[in-house]
């Protein structure tokens, strides 16, 4: 029996209860989207996206083709670590830390330490990564020095052109920064963000991205399943996400449309145990750029591939499509909002009906192991 769940990275479905204290009030990403650019996701609102409690923006359906909910995220965060860690049963208690948003981000001990590896290094305040490549870029090329920089996320990112630094040398110096960033100053993520082309044209290498996070506190879902014996295939950024930890394949993808094809092909396959892809390009283009059109177009183009995920199920799976934050288009700044996650559930088995509010993330994990018939005793409720 195979499982697959597709995270649509931040398609948040409304602010969560304690939303006030994120700054967030008001955000809907799905909503904001496609109140901006109504583009019709007419296999979505089949399943029953619009049948979801506070969802507006598309039309209820009498007979949903999948089971319909949302979920409340119970870790502090409004991240892309935090939210997927509770999906595989890692409730954290506190955030993530992170840095301020101001000149200098990161403390003179940490860039000290990290000047004594690269020889110094441009920026490191927050930004948005398309924007400080062009700010800093001609002088990256100039003088060879890596770009720092994070966001209200808790990570330490590092752009370098390809052109002066290879992959290799910007991995090193990842994994360097990783090795420095410990304790008071732990990061959830190192994120090397190699990127190509001339001034006034550069543009990010998606598929050469790669992220360094820090391990789970715990064992997670994914550890039960491999020791059962179960495949457990990470697709796209999932397995950075949680440090390669519980994996038995991982596919890398470069685009979304890339993982959903790569995700067809693997529940064509019907492998026994789990299928985790993460579809990034939400978040990554679109949320953080303020670019609700774009963000529209991008749930489009999943729409029209659903007919061929239902038909590749199985008999006896599971296809679940959520969602780890949000990331509203429309929204002040350019930050990730605190938003309920997506919770759309099919399966030729299973009987549609609404499965209300959950309690946790976690509960997708829970469902997954319960449906693969692997014990797991931690956090989160099954829903099946």
């Amino acid at each position: 029996m195979t499982v697959t769940v597709i995270v649509l990275d931040s398609v948040g479905l409304g602010a969560l209860p304690d939303a006030e204290a994120f700054g967030d009030v008001g955000a809907h990403t799905l909503d904001h989207a496609l109140e901006v650019s109504r583009v019709n996701l007419p296999h979505f609102t089949d399943l029953g996206l619009g049948n979801i409690p506070g969802v507006t923006s598309l039309a209820n359906v009498e007979k949903p083709l999948a089971a319909y909910g949302k979920m409340l995220e119970v870790s502090p965060g409004k991240d892309t670590t935090t939210g997927h860690w509770e999906f595989m049963g890692v409730v954290l208690e506190h955030a993530f830390k992170t840095f301020p948003p101001d000149y200098p981000s990161f403390p003179k001990v940490v860039m000290d330490a990290f000047d004594k590896v690269t020889a110094g290094h441009l920026g490191n305040y927050a930004a948005s990564g398309t924007e400080i490549i062009e700010e800093l870029g001609v002088k990256h090329l100039e003088t060879r020095k890596p770009i720092v920089y994070t966001s209200a996320d808790s990570v330490f990112q590092i752009a370098c052109h390809t052109d002066v630094v290879s992959l290799e040398q910007l991995y090193d110096w990842c994994k360097a920064a990783r090795g420095i960033l410990q304790g008071e100053y732990s990061v959830a993520r190192v994120i090397a963000r190699p990127f190509q082309g001339q001034p006034g044209a550069f543009e990010r290498i998606g598929t050469a991205r790669k992220d360094f996070s820090v391990s789970p506190p715990h064992t997670t879902v994914l550890d039960r399943l491999k020791e059962a014996g179960k495949e457990v295939i990470g697709v796209g950024k999932i397995p950075d996400i949680y440090n390669h930890q519980g994996f038995t394949q991982e596919v890398k993808t470069s685009s979304n449309l890339d993982g959903l094809e790569k995700t067809l092909e693997l529940m064509k396959q019907q492998p026994d145990g789990f299928i985790f892809t993460n579809l990034v390009e939400f978040d990554s283009l679109y949320g953080h750029r303020r670019n609700p059109e774009g963000y529209a177009r991008a749930l489009k183009d999943v729409d029209e591939r659903i007919p061929d995920l239902l038909n590749a199920v199985g008999e006896q799976g599971l296809l679940i499509f959520t969602s780890d934050h949000g990331n509203d288009p429309t929204w002040k700044g350019t930050d990730h909002t605190r938003e309920y996650g997506m919770l759309l559930v099919y399966g030729p088995q299973l009987k549609a009906h609404h499965l209300g509010i959950r309690e946790s993330f976690a509960d997708i994990g829970a469902t997954v192991a319960k449906v693969l018939d692997v014990s797991w005793s931690g956090a989160g409720s099954s829903f099946i």
